[in-house]
């Protein structure tokens, strides 16, 4: 059985964000600021809520309609910078019942160009403070295969180990079988590895897999020791760990794939 630690951090939860936080559209700075605050809308990782007085407020336009969740009533901002305009892109909360939240702006994730932490650019969404993420080199050995067709075998695979998912396995491309493997178009993005450089389908027999293995040719430096490594979904692959083979863990809570913001 695969055990992995679990993400426990209480919706609703607060904390203040100790790193400067910003953001940008169309090249305009939306935001800038070192007193966001981390809201947990769901478990697994939380939200920036900016101080609405480190905000561009003249790139905010009023919808007229406002918005009730259990964070209090928002009003809904269009963001425009420039000639771009991002209907619904920013949610300012007027009133509170969770201490603090009066008077910050909630932005969707995805109406901003690009979103910081100091210097270094994050993708998807915020990284979660509770969240360790490490990359181990092991000599437990690992095989992966797939309906009978071996796709890699290590003696020495680096394993990341990331709270609330699966171990995963990298591998040397010198020790992975390139005959099953189709490269892919696929991009995706992890906050704490970055942005994949390569994907690939798996053709076992008659049929082709689409999209089980990938790399991080350049991660973020914190995960460098999987540069240029593949690794699969163990959750779509056989694998064998000193020799035992592991059962498939369920689908996490993360869509599409790992989404790096899962691999």
């Amino acid at each position: 059985m695969n055990h992995y630690p679990a993400a426990i951090t209480a919706v609703n939860h607060v904390e203040p964000v100790p790193r400067r936080i910003r953001a940008f559209l169309a090249g305009e700075k939306v935001l800038d600021t070192t007193g966001a605050l981390y809201v947990w809308e769901w478990p697994y990782y939380p939200q920036y809520y900016i101080p609405i007085a480190d905000v561009r407020r003249d790139l905010l336009i009023p919808e007229g309609h406002t918005q009730q969740s259990r964070r209090g009533r928002s009003e809904a901002h269009t963001l425009q910078a420039g000639l771009v305009q991002r209907p619904g892109a920013a949610r300012l909360l007027t009133d509170s019942p969770v201490p603090g939240l009066a008077g910050t702006v909630r932005f969707e994730w995805a109406a901003l160009d690009a979103w910081f932490e100091e210097d270094e650019q994050v993708f998807v969404h915020p990284r979660n403070p509770y969240v360790r993420v490490d990359a181990l080199r092991s000599t437990r050995p690992v095989r992966i295969e797939l309906d009978g067709a071996v796709l890699a075998e290590s003696p020495a695979p680096v394993m990341v180990f990331e709270t609330g998912l699966p171990t995963r396995y990298y591998i040397d491309p010198t020790e992975i079988n390139f005959d099953h493997l189709i490269p892919s178009d696929t991009v995706t993005s992890c906050p704490y590895k970055g942005t994949t450089s390569r994907y690939w389908s798996v053709r076992a027999g008659d049929t082709v897999h689409p999209d089980l293995g990938w790399a991080y040719d350049f991660p973020t430096r914190q995960l460098q020791p999987i540069a240029g490594l593949v690794a699969f979904y163990n959750e779509k692959v056989d694998l064998l760990l000193c020799g035992q083979r592991l059962e498939r863990p369920k689908t996490h809570f993360f869509a599409p794939a790992d989404s790096p913001d899962t691999p």
